[in-house]
């Protein structure tokens, strides 16, 4: 028989104290009052806190962004460095047939590649050497003409459209006010630019030597972190690359040579003095000096002839120059290079622009040479497919034909 309960006798229950009014709650028998929803997790939609790993992202953002501007600054501060093992890694391979050559004669690789590299270096010296004094002389007797040409002009200017022109001794006085205090910074860049570009000249002979003398170990040292199919892969892309490096260095010699001798013949019916050494100045400049070569070339036949025959002649010349480079841009130059990096002429022109637009005057110089190795690479790693027939993959055939 089980008992009534305090609410139906009417007696206070455990929740309400003994002479208390107040109705019993819905309290826990433990006597603790009910416990409130538990908090949303940190990062939830309805959490006021942050998620934990905030601190930490935050903290790894700041590091990166740190770390990014430091490699910045330092791939801008180690441009010049870049540039220079670029050219001297061209140059050995450019020059690797002739160290090879000597060495299956019996040299050292090291006397070999030593031959090579300063008797390049000596050839270029010579006719820096030989065509560089020329240069001088007809730069000092164009300079000492520039007061009676302008003379001449003003002259002309004053008779024929009534302008007076002020004269030279102004002129000069009124720059001399202008430029004079910019003289000392001028000489300081220049002198900085010397002992920069002798700086750059050492560190690329340097390394292109080294380069010639390592030879087969410096290939076996960068093979020996590769796998056997990754080292023939490499093996024959650097052969792949020095084959083309070494076509436009061929290339760039037939060049010069059809340059010297239009040059030379057209200088020869001119009359010009020093026909044959201004061709040679011509067509070495033009082939070696990418971009402004063929105009800086052209300036000091074009200066003889000015201060050695007069005005017309050296329209004349200056007509010429103009004129082959055209031709040799256009026509010349893309079929030759195409027969030697067996590239289209139309890509071969686009090329050069683009890579000269992009990288300056290294780039327009190594445009060709590069996108032949890329080419092979291309030819290596992509397999071409069989065509499909279509009309628009052959020449329509003509009318007597059909």
């Amino acid at each position: 028989m089980t008992s009534p309960s305090p609410s139906e006798t009417g007696a206070p229950g455990p929740d309400v104290p003994p002479g208390s009014d107040q109705p019993p709650t819905d309290q826990p028998p433990s006597g603790r009052p009910p416990t409130d929803p538990p908090d949303p997790p940190p990062g939830a939609p309805d959490s006021p806190r942050p998620p934990r790993w905030l601190p930490r992202a935050l903290f790894m953002a700041v590091v990166t962004v740190f770390v990014a501007v430091f490699a910045w600054n330092a791939l801008g501060a180690l441009e010049g460095l870049f540039v220079n093992v670029l050219i001297a890694v061209f140059i050995a391979l450019a020059l690797e047939p002739g160290t090879v050559w000597l060495v299956r004669r019996g040299w050292r690789r090291g006397l070999a590649a030593a031959v090579t590299l300063l008797g390049s270096l000596v050839v270029v010296i010579v006719l820096m050497a030989l065509f560089g004094n020329l240069f001088v002389q007809q730069l000092v007797a164009l300079a000492q003409s520039v007061p009676r040409l302008y003379e001449g002009l003003q002259g002309f200017v004053a008779e024929r459209f009534d302008i007076i022109v002020p004269d030279s001794g102004n002129l000069l006085r009124q720059a001399l006010e202008e430029f004079g205090d910019d003289v000392a910074s001028g000489a300081l860049l220049v002198g900085t630019t010397v002992v920069g570009g002798l700086l750059a000249t050492l560190t690329i002979l340097l390394v292109s030597y080294y380069l010639l003398a390592a030879g087969p170990r410096f290939r076996a040292a960068v093979c020996g972190w590769l796998t056997p199919a990754r080292q023939q892969e490499m093996l024959h892309l650097w052969e792949v690359t020095q084959g083309k490096v070494s076509d436009y260095i061929g290339s760039r010699v037939v060049l010069a040579a059809v340059s010297t001798g239009v040059t030379f013949a057209f200088l020869a019916i001119l009359q010009t003095p020093y026909a044959l050494p201004l061709a040679v100045f011509v067509g070495v400049v033009s082939q070696f000096v990418p971009t402004i070569g063929a105009y800086l070339g052209g300036a000091l036949p074009t200066m003889v002839a000015l201060t050695a025959q007069g005005w017309p002649q050296a329209l004349g010349v200056l007509a010429f120059v103009i004129a082959y480079q055209q031709f040799e841009n256009l026509y010349l130059a893309p079929k030759v290079s195409a027969r030697a990096l067996e590239m289209n002429a139309a890509v071969s022109l686009l090329v050069v622009l683009a890579f000269g637009a992009v990288f300056g005057v290294l780039g327009a110089f190594l445009a060709l040479p590069v996108a032949a190795t890329i080419q092979a690479v291309a030819t290596t790693y992509f397999r071409r497919h069989e065509l499909i027939e279509s009309h628009m993959l052959r020449e329509p055939e003509s009318l007597g034909r059909a």
